[in-house]
């Protein structure tokens, strides 16, 4: 592709971006945020016993928890112990009339992993599909050329991605255009977040910023992406603003992603 065509591709992808996120969350985007509502969040001493207990533990919730979405515990697994505070109300020693909620103790409750249990599919966040095909290779050698290590490991899910400043970790078993995807997405923020910029940042900015560069070098390729991207900003809490404010930003570093894998044709 000519500088042009890398201009005009980045402009119409960007347009098409900034159309979804007005739309407003996606039916997708709902139900997997009414899902993820639905999951207690627990104490650092309780993820320490899940994981003590059944280290491969993804999502868990309680028995009655696993029916409300449709799913069941299976007969003979057996429950993963935590601690349930016992809450109770108590009069306020100042007034003796106002009503307090007290911490009074634990009791041993039970959970269960998702990979325990049978029935219907829990929502699934909006993916990337396609065929990246030899850009896959390319993006890949474009990283090594920045001197940035690339490995896979599953000790970063549910992160699929992660950028450590100098080095991407990419989970393991992630189809060919997710994995495009969010290697694209880590590339920007090794190119955009990792300088004194970053501090001058916020977590929406840069998380918009890197997954809008990631939607215009997938659109260009043809993979679809149907509302993967703008469904991921919005988990950030960016918006048509955020993404407005960082164009440039977006726009150069994208095209610099393209020009390495998207070569010229050399008779034009």
């Amino acid at each position: 592709m000519t500088n042009s065509e890398l201009k005009q591709v980045a402009e119409n992808a960007m347009t098409r971006l900034i159309y979804s996120l007005e739309q407003g969350h996606s039916e997708c985007l709902a139900c997997y945020l009414t899902a993820m509502s639905r999951f207690h969040r627990y104490s650092w001493n309780n993820v320490l016993l899940i994981s003590l207990q059944r280290a491969t533990a993804t999502h868990v919730a309680g028995f009655q928890t696993w029916h409300k979405f449709g799913r069941y515990v299976r007969k003979g697994e057996k429950g993963i112990v935590i601690l349930a505070p016992l809450i109770g109300r108590k009069k306020a020693e100042e007034d003796g009339e106002t009503e307090e909620k007290r911490l009074f103790g634990f009791r041993a409750a039970y959970v269960f992993d998702v990979s325990q249990t049978d029935g219907e599919p829990l929502p699934e966040f909006a993916s990337v599909k396609g065929d990246p095909a030899e850009h896959a290779a390319k993006l890949k050698a474009f990283i090594t050329e920045q001197s940035i290590a690339l490995d896979y490991s599953d000790s970063i899910r549910p992160a699929l991605g992660l950028s450590r400043g100098g080095a991407i970790t990419l989970a393991c078993g992630l189809s060919p255009a997710q994995e495009f995807s969010t290697l694209a997405h880590e590339a920007a923020h090794e190119m955009l977040h990792r300088s004194e910029r970053r501090t001058q940042t916020t977590k929406t900015i840069r998380e918009t910023e890197a997954e809008a560069v990631a939607f215009v070098v997938c659109h260009a390729i043809g993979l679809d992406t149907n509302t993967a991207s703008s469904d991921y900003i919005s988990l950030y809490d960016g918006n048509r603003d955020t993404l407005t404010a960082s164009l440039d930003f977006i726009q150069s570093t994208a095209t610099a992603i393209l020009r390495a894998i998207t070569p010229e044709d050399p008779l034009r």
